[in-house]
């Protein structure tokens, strides 16, 4: 018997934004926006809305490497004519026909906040801001300032008259990104520089807005000082970091299949994986200057560019629980946080598959999108401490008198049993509901088994729950 002890004591607030999706096109590499679009209807494919619904992200991220070359005003107006542009970092062209209207009217129907990144100068990358077909891809901090004054100005003429009489209110935008990721583009100085230039300019046209500054470190850390730098701008409310991660180890059996070898062996590299995500969040804590950051992109990344098949197992779906918790942990300080790419239709790490060609009601989440939802449905407002020992991971949060336990069974063949303690409150418990994903780790899901991954929900007793082995679950407790 496990025993779990929850301190009802409130630590503090808990974002709603730690499980968003963000949304880029990814040209040849993976369809992702373009298989979402009917083109022949010129709307978002229902199968696509629905599902997201499901999904319930509370916030939709439109950028990505793909606004270092974007040019906002290009993807406005009648679809008809709007600008087609090379997608210089993922190859092939991209149409422009989602634009500002449609990714903020789709984030509108499944009930998500939009945040829009904006081109910084290209984040230095002169390749992509004057590349060799002589486009100019250069994004100025007046073209930034003029798309918040697009979206957030009730007066502006020129959403008016492209349909939009009502301001869409974009709250949340970022400034740059991946930008220390790359030795052509600028360095922490000239980046601080020019961010703090976009940020006045921004919020001299709305100062309601949250402006989101790339504080993340470059890859080689030689520089350590792209966050402490971010951190001085005082328009800048957020800093923003990315988290692309392999299990480590040289034996990690992640080429090709290989993990289906010895899946044991994979599981337990993969429930490592959430160590390196701690040691880089208590980096960016470290030097943030108590300003609050913003994962604004994670996912796993093993060898085959994102399309690793064991991220279709439950395995998967179970180490991703254990880093949503991570999130948590540090939620004092992290507002917003994702842990997949949205959509697509052949990298491993998007939340949501959508077959190609689209077939109605086979769009369906991957293990990392089934566990988002489950955690993302069921969350309290206010952090809670939360102790244990054993093999489980947990988290705690509450929202009046409901209390929310995020727990992961770590052993991928023992069940556990827990008892929930409350310590002087344990009589006050009125009742307790489980929402479980039980499935064999090695499992997979395909289009034929959209289904292999869906919670199951019980009534149970705090005082003895069994937990199946390498199950997922929300233990949903509300108190008199």
């Amino acid at each position: 018997m496990i025993s779990v002890k929850i301190n009802t004591k409130e630590k503090h607030d808990v974002s709603p934004y730690l499980y968003m999706q963000f949304m880029e096109p990814l040209g040849t590499c993976d369809s992702s926006v373009d298989a979402a679009w009917d083109f022949t209807e010129q709307d978002w494919y229902p199968d696509v809305v629905k599902k997201t619904q499901e999904l319930a992200p509370r916030m939709l991220r439109w950028g990505g490497c793909f606004a270092s070359y974007y040019h906002w005003r290009e993807a406005i107006g009648p679809l008809s004519q709007r600008i087609p542009m090379v997608n210089y970092c993922w190859n092939g062209m991209f149409n422009n026909q989602v634009g500002t209207h449609e990714f903020l009217d789709f984030c509108k129907r499944v009930g998500a906040d939009p945040l829009l990144v904006v081109n910084m100068e290209s984040d230095g990358r002169m390749n992509w801001a004057h590349p060799k077909n002589g486009t100019d891809r250069f994004g100025t901090e007046a073209e930034a300032a003029e798309w918040v004054d697009y979206c957030n100005n009730p007066n502006n003429a020129e959403r008016i008259k492209n349909g939009s009489p009502l301001p869409f209110g974009v709250k949340y935008w970022q400034i740059g990104n991946e930008t220390s990721y790359d030795a052509n583009g600028y360095g922490a100085a000239k980046t601080a520089e020019v961010t703090r230039r976009f940020a006045a300019r921004m919020k001299a046209v709305d100062d309601s807005i949250k402006l989101i500054g790339w504080g993340d470190y470059d890859l080689k850390k030689e520089d350590t000082s792209w966050c402490g730098r971010m951190s001085q701008i005082d328009d800048i409310d957020l800093i923003a970091f990315h988290h692309h991660f392999t299990p480590e180890g040289p034996d990690a059996p992640f080429d090709g299949v290989e993990y289906r070898k010895d899946y044991a062996r994979a599981w337990e590299h993969m429930q490592r994986a959430r160590l390196s995500l701690e040691a880089h969040i208590a980096d960016m804590r470290a030097d943030c200057g108590g300003k609050k950051i913003a994962m604004t992109e994670g996912h796993f990344a093993l060898h085959g560019r994102n399309r690793n098949e064991i991220l279709s197992s439950w395995g998967a779906g179970a180490s991703y629980a254990r880093i949503l918790n991570v999130q948590m942990r540090n939620s004092d300080i992290l507002e917003i946080a994702t842990m997949a790419d949205f959509c697509g239709n052949v990298w491993q790490v998007n939340a949501l598959m959508i077959p190609t060609p689209m077939r109605e009601g086979i769009t369906y989440l991957q293990p990392v999108g089934e566990v988002m939802k489950l955690y993302g449905t069921h969350v309290g407002k206010k952090y809670l401490d939360v102790c244990y020992s054993g093999d489980i991971d947990a988290t705690a949060t509450k929202t009046e008198n409901t209390v929310y336990l995020h727990v992961t069974n770590t052993s991928m063949t023992t069940a556990q049993t827990l008892s929930i303690d409350f310590g002087e409150l344990n009589g006050s418990v009125k009742a307790a509901k489980m929402y479980c994903i039980s499935a064999d780790p090695e499992e997979e899901i395909t289009p034929d088994n959209v289904n292999a991954f869906k919670p199951t929900e019980h009534d149970v007793a705090c005082e003895s729950i069994t937990l199946p082995a390498a199950a997922v679950a929300v233990i949903e407790i509300t108190l008199n």
